[in-house]
């Protein structure tokens, strides 16, 4: 199954120069709490935007999957992915996708169930997450707190 986890405000705002646009420790921790030990696909803009947080510890998933379609001389504690769609197809192990965009725009038609921050306002940043049918999808959790909306949805 492929779930994908993110955060975004109102204007679908998800990125600020490779870093979140916003720093809610909620948001936050219910991140961890959803890809911890997990196997977790990314770009690799959000690999290194990983390492920049978690600085010299050992990144908190089970295994590591980094899409990249440059020649680029690897990731020490992760697998290369170098067809993104082939990968995606293929994919016989639970895969949380946690970014970035484009990662993110690939594997949508392949997703399952979503993990939706709502960061309410707006921010802001420089990359937003693509244009995509939520129609497609079912609610199926909904919890509020202040400044953010947790929704889960599953594909009908």
């Amino acid at each position: 199954m492929i779930e994908m986890i993110w955060a975004m405000d109102e204007n679908r705002l998800i990125g600020k120069g490779n870093l979140l646009p916003w720093h809610i420790k909620k948001d936050l921790d219910y991140f961890k709490r959803k890809t911890r030990n997990k196997v977790v696909l990314m770009g690799d803009r959000t690999y290194r935007s990983l390492k920049h947080y978690y600085k010299d510890k050992k990144l908190p998933f089970e295994k590591i999957y980094v899409a990249n379609n440059e020649d680029h001389t690897g990731y020490p504690d992760a697998e290369t992915v170098w067809d993104l769609e082939r990968f995606l197809e293929k994919a016989d192990e639970d895969l949380m996708v946690i970014g970035g965009r484009t990662v993110y725009e690939v594997a949508l038609p392949y997703a399952f169930r979503l993990y939706i921050t709502y960061v309410l306002g707006t921010h802001e940043g420089d990359v937003y997450f693509p244009d995509f049918r939520l129609a497609d999808f079912k609610l199926v959790k909904k919890e509020m707190e202040e400044r953010l909306i947790f929704a889960v949805y599953e594909r009908i």
